[in-house]
C-alpha cells in the first residue's frame, strides 16, 4: 500500500519561508498567465471566449511544417537520440550561419553560434555571461519578460516607457541618458506584444551611438555596452515593412550584438524548442558553460531537423507564404475593424499591422462607465472586455507598461477569422 505523503506538507510552520532562497522567494509570477487562468477557466464553464491572449499558434489553424515532422521522426528513427553537443549540433550552427549569410547578409565564422531550448536558455545566458550584480540594463517598455531576467541576475533595470508614435520603439533620444551607464541594452523587433517593427531610422543612429561609447570605455579600460537585439519575429514581417540587424546597419556593432532566434514563432513550433544566439565567440563560450551545465540545450532529433530546413529553406518557404498570409489577414481584419469603429466616434484606435502576431489597439475608456462598470485602471478595461464582450485580450500595463493608457495586445495565433469578426462586433456593441 503507497504512503500518503500529503499529510506530511501540512502544519509545517516557517518551513517554506525558510527554505526559499532570497531571490526565489521575490520572484514575481507572470501576470500573463494569470490572465490566462481566468480564461481558460470561462472557456471551460462553456463561456464562447474569443482568445487573443496567447502569444502561441492553435495547432489546428497553424500547425507546424510537415516536413518538420517528417524530418524530425526520420532522425528519431536513425539513433539521433543522444546527447548533443552543449553548443548545438555541428549541423544545426552550419545551417544557422548559411541562413543567416543567405537570407540576411551576414556571414558569421565558426564560434558564434550559441544552440538552446528555445530563445529563453540564450537570453539568459546572455545576461548572465555578461552582467554582474548591480549593472544596469536598459530595455524599452512595453516589453516581454525583460523585467523577469533583470531581477534573475540580480542587476538594475532601466524601463524607458516608449510612444506609439514611434511603434513603442525607443528613440536615440530616448536612450542618450543611459549610454554611459548601462551594461546592457536589449531590443526587439519585431516587438512583442506590439506587432511593431524597428524604423531603420530609429536603428541606426542607436547602433552608432553604442559604438561611439564602446569606443569611449575601451580607451577608459571600462567594460563594454552589449545589444541584445531579440529578433524571433523577424521572418514574419508583413509587406510595407523590413527587418534590419544592428549588424547591418553598422558594421562595428558585430563586436557589441548578441542576436536571439528561433523557429518557436516563424514555424509555429512553440513547443518544439529550438532556438540560438549568435554572438562575439568570447561572449559565445561563456554561454556554452552555462547552457551545458543547465542541460538546457534542444533535443538532438530537433536540432537535426532545423538544420535539414534551413539548409535547404525552399523546403519551408512555401509553409512561410501561407503562414504570413493567414497571420496578416487576421491582423489587417482587427486593424481595418478598429479603425471602422474609430471613425463611427467609437473611443478605439491602433497601429498598423507591421510584424509578429500581435496588434496593439487603444481603447480610451478609462474615466469611463460601461455596463454598469465604473473603468478605472487598464485591467477594468480587459476585465469588461472578457466578461461583457467575450474577448480575452491582454492590457500593456501587463508588460511593464504605465497603466490607464488603453493600450491592450491582441495575438492572432490561437482565433479564426470568425472570432476577429464576432470579437469586434462584440466590442463595438460595448459603446451602445
Amino acid at each position: 500500500m503507497a504512503m500518503d505523503v500529503g499529510p506530511l506538507f501540512e502544519n509545517v510552520g516557517d518551513l517554506p519561508e525558510r527554505t526559499a532562497s532570497p531571490i526565489a522567494a521575490g520572484l514575481k509570477g507572470s501576470a500573463i498567465l494569470d490572465i490566462a487562468g481566468e480564461v481558460r477557466g470561462l472557456i471551460g464553464a462553456g463561456v464562447p471566449v474569443a482568445n487573443f491572449t496567447i502569444g502561441d499558434f492553435d495547432s489546428k489553424m497553424f500547425p507546424v511544417p510537415e516536413v518538420l515532422v517528417e524530418r524530425t521522426e526520420a532522425h528519431l528513427k536513425a539513433g539521433q537520440t543522444h546527447y548533443p553537443p552543449a553548443i548545438g549540433v555541428a549541423e544545426l550552427r552550419t545551417a544557422i550561419r548559411t541562413f543567416y549569410r543567405d537570407r540576411l547578409g551576414l556571414d558569421y565564422p565558426e564560434g558564434t553560434v550559441q544552440v538552446g531550448s528555445g530563445a529563453r536558455p540564450p537570453i539568459f545566458s546572455a545576461f548572465a555571461s555578461i552582467l554582474a550584480p548591480g549593472d544596469q540594463v536598459v530595455y524599452p517598455v512595453p516589453s516581454w519578460n525583460v523585467g523577469y531576467y533583470v531581477y534573475l541576475n540580480e542587476a538594475e533595470g532601466v524601463p524607458l516607457v516608449t510612444r506609439p508614435e514611434n511603434g513603442f520603439m525607443p528613440t536615440l533620444e530616448d536612450l542618450l541618458p543611459h549610454l554611459k551607464t548601462a551594461r546592457v541594452l536589449l531590443l526587439n523587433s519585431p516587438l512583442n506584444p506590439c506587432g511593431t517593427v524597428m524604423d531603420p531610422a530609429l536603428l541606426k543612429p542607436v547602433c552608432e551611438a553604442i559604438v561611439e561609447e564602446n569606443a569611449r570605455r575601451e580607451a577608459a579600460g571600462e567594460r563594454p555596452l552589449i545589444l541584445i537585439y531579440d529578433q524571433v519575429y523577424w521572418q514574419i514581417v508583413f509587406e510595407g515593412y523590413t527587418h534590419q540587424t544592428p549588424v547591418h546597419m553598422v558594421p562595428e556593432m558585430a563586436k557589441y550584438t548578441i542576436l536571439v532566434d528561433a523557429i518557436s514563432k516563424a514555424w509555429a513550433g512553440t513547443g518544439i524548442r529550438v532556438g540560438w544566439a549568435v554572438a562575439p565567440p568570447w561572449i559565445r563560450d561563456r554561454m556554452k558553460a552555462l547552457i551545458g551545465h543547465m542541460g538546457a540545450w534542444a533535443a538532438r532529433a530537433e536540432q537535426m531537423a532545423t538544420a535539414d530546413l534551413l539548409a535547404e529553406p525552399e523546403l519551408v518557404d512555401p509553409f512561410m507564404d501561407g503562414f504570413k498570409v493567414e497571420l496578416s489577414d487576421r491582423l489587417c481584419a482587427l486593424r481595418d475593424g478598429f479603425r471602422a469603429m474609430r471613425d463611427r466616434g467609437c473611443p478605439v484606435d491602433c497601429l498598423d499591422a507591421q510584424g509578429a502576431i500581435y496588434l496593439s489597439a487603444r481603447l480610451d475608456l478609462v474615466g469611463r462607465t460601461i455596463r454598469g462598470r465604473e473603468i478605472k485602471t487598464d485591467d477594468d478595461i480587459r476585465s469588461v472586455l472578457l466578461h461583457e464582450a467575450n474577448v480575452a485580450v491582454v492590457p500593456f500595463s501587463a508588460f511593464g507598461y504605465p497603466d490607464g493608457t488603453g493600450w491592450v495586445r491582441f495575438s492572432v495565433g490561437s482565433v479564426s477569422m470568425d472570432d476577429v469578426q464576432a470579437a469586434l462586433q462584440n466590442i463595438e456593441r460595448l459603446f451602445d
